[in-house]
């Protein structure tokens, strides 16, 4: 019989996290949805109105009321449906909510396009006249920037509301892939029947069998690709949303309007594509030393995550995750290891998969409360990497939203896989100081080498992808499965050159990819793992200094530009040089890797 997960109700209350520290009760989530409709009909009663210091403060504080409510809302609501998207009620609050969060946003709608319109100089005088608005400079600050950019009050109103519609597709995406979509059975390595799940995927194919491997590998593929008609139609929709947005607001690329809603220079992106474009030399060398070492006449696309060095794969129970992670982030002191320990001994945590469980990872910070992070721990070393990484996501929430006013706490997404990221190269360091064995060490480095494949060069082969297909809907060109799926056939056999077969299965990947419906998000990870390499060396190699630094970087939350935020930490992003200097380690850690294994 097949190895089924447990049904929600069935998992330890201990190994879920503790969403009544965001709301006790539903009741209380129901009064701050009423709240919050209240505070958005006060808002609008200001539509018109917005002419001296005075009014400029009530728009803004009810504003940043309404964010926090908001976010506590969608805080809850999301936590609740992301444990079990199968559950109807779960997924009613969050309906309920984004519903509620159109009307405010059309209600709101007047807000920008009413500052913009103040006098030169107007906003500055106001400062003096009310210093209370100085709370707000970073965000009409940020208003000022964008002004070329906003619409009438009239059309921004339109624009708002038609929120519900543009995010459809994402949503159904999410529901399909979450909710509906069921994987077959498989025998795993000990002849047994088990359910293929997202979860389980990248462990079957860490697989020593590889059988198993490819057995995941076409069972995955092939039920992607008899939805592949669907699947195309979502992700186009979903990539005319942008274009709409874009053009709406006279940007002249979908990527323009991406990247300067976090106020990133687009040419930070092309310049990362160009990068690695640059060193793809190395990636051939790394799938060559795979190919030599697992002794293949042919590599195919589903031997690429399983371990180099057999002998040193292990098990690592949660507990022992956990114990590990915190002595490798010792560096950065007691003050910021003793708040990961009141994470894991108070149920920020949501640890293990179950059935209806939300695919992957990820942290989230909820205003007036604590982080919490979604897991779905399977035991692996790539499990741990996971626990360190979003820890790191977890205390950068904590400490911008300790240090800055709420209205300034939440960092933008170019900087959001910096910490997490950081976390990783300090625990891949400290695995390393740690042993001096010739197989362990060799298995740490092939990890941290899968973590530069997997987070440079694949997330930038994903942003490559991104700006291909963004570009060919905004010249009108027709996105068909089969085009999409030869765009994504290509790109894998430019990424990894010719020491591996490309096997066509892979062609159906860009379906599976949740980030692809997140507006040019995946570059980020690419750009974050380099500075974080950076951040980690100084934080090693310098110590104090640095750790003070970088914990002003933490503790910025959206104070500053990224570009600007990241300099604090001693890193400028504007610069290719930490891509290119991320990529001289890797082929450092390749040679080192290659004379181990001879």
């Amino acid at each position: 019989m097949a190895k089924e997960l447990p049904k929600r109700s069935e998992v330890r209350v201990e190994d879920t996290w503790k969403t009544e520290d965001i709301y006790a009760s539903l009741d209380l989530w129901e009064a701050d949805l009423k709240k919050v409709a209240e505070l958005g009909d006060k808002l609008a009663s200001y539509e018109g109105k917005i002419s001296d210091a005075e009014s400029l403060f009530a728009v803004m504080r009810l504003n940043e009321d309404i964010d926090f409510v908001g976010g506590r809302l969608f805080g809850y609501a999301s936590r609740v449906s992301d444990v079990d998207t199968s559950n109807s009620d779960n997924q009613k609050l969050v309906m309920r909510a984004r519903t509620a969060f159109v009307k405010i946003g059309e209600q709101a709608s007047f807000m920008e396009p009413e500052i913009l319109a103040l006098p030169e100089g107007a906003i500055d005088r106001f400062y003096e006249e009310k210093p209370e608005l100085l709370r707000y400079k970073v965000y009409l600050k940020n208003i000022i920037r964008t002004k070329e950019h906003m619409l009438t009050p009239e059309l921004e109103k339109l624009l708002a509301s038609a929120g519900d519609v543009t995010g459809s597709c994402a949503n159904a995406f999410s529901m399909f892939n979450n909710a509906d979509l069921k994987f077959p059975e498989i025998t795993n390595e000990q002849g047994e029947k088990e359910r293929l799940t997202h979860g389980r995927y990248v462990p079957f194919l860490e697989c020593a069998d590889r059988r198993v491997r490819k057995d995941a590998f076409e069972a995955m593929y092939s039920t992607y690709a008899s939805y592949k008609n669907t699947l195309a139609s979502i992700y186009t929709g979903n990539l005319k949303s942008h274009r709409f947005y874009a053009k709406a607001r006279k940007y002249n690329s979908c990527l323009e309007a991406a990247v300067d809603r976090n106020d990133v220079p687009k040419e930070v992106y092309t310049n990362l594509i160009e990068a690695v474009h640059n060193n793809l030399d190395k990636m051939y060398r790394y799938v060559r030393l795979r190919k030599k070492l697992l002794g293949y006449d042919e590599l195919h696309m589903y031997d690429l995550y399983t371990p180099l060095v057999k002998d040193a794969d292990v098990n690592i129970p949660f507990d022992e995750a956990k114990k590990t992670v915190l002595e490798a982030l010792a560096p950065l002191g007691t003050d910021y290891t003793d708040i990961i320990k009141e994470g894991f001994e108070n149920r920020w945590i949501d640890v293990y998969e179950n059935e209806g469980k939300r695919s992957g990872a990820y942290s989230a910070g909820v205003p007036g409360c604590h982080p919490f992070v979604l897991l779905n721990h399977s035991g692996t070393l790539d499990s741990m990497f996971t626990l360190a990484h979003e820890m790191g996501h977890a205390m950068h929430s904590y400490l911008s939203q300790k240090n800055q006013p709420f209205i300034d706490s939440r960092y933008v997404i170019f900087v959001a896989e910096v910490a997490s990221t950081c976390n990783e190269v300090l625990l891949v360091k400290h695995l390393l100081k740690n042993t001096t064995d010739k197989v362990q060490r060799a298995y740490l480095i092939n990890h941290f080498l899968e973590s530069f494949r997997g987070t440079v060069y694949r997330q930038t082969m994903f942003a490559e992808f991104e700006l291909m297909t963004h570009e060919a809907v905004e010249k009108g060109e027709s996105l068909t499965p089969d085009v999409l799926c030869k765009m994504y056939l290509d790109l894998n056999k430019k990424y990894f050159g010719d020491d591996i077969t490309v096997d066509s299965d892979i062609e159906m990947e860009w379906a599976r990819i949740p980030h692809f419906y997140y507006n040019f998000y995946v570059y980020q990870y690419a750009t974050g793992f380099s500075a974080a390499v950076a951040l980690a060396e100084k934080i090693l190699s310098e110590g104090a200094p640095a750790v003070e630094n970088y914990k002003k970087f933490l503790s910025g939350g959206c104070s500053k530009s990224p570009i600007d935020l990241l300099r604090i930490a001693g890193v400028d992003m504007a610069s290719p040089e930490p891509v290119n200097a991320g990529l001289k380690l890797f082929d450092e850690l390749l040679g080192e890797m290659e004379e181990l294994m001879q």
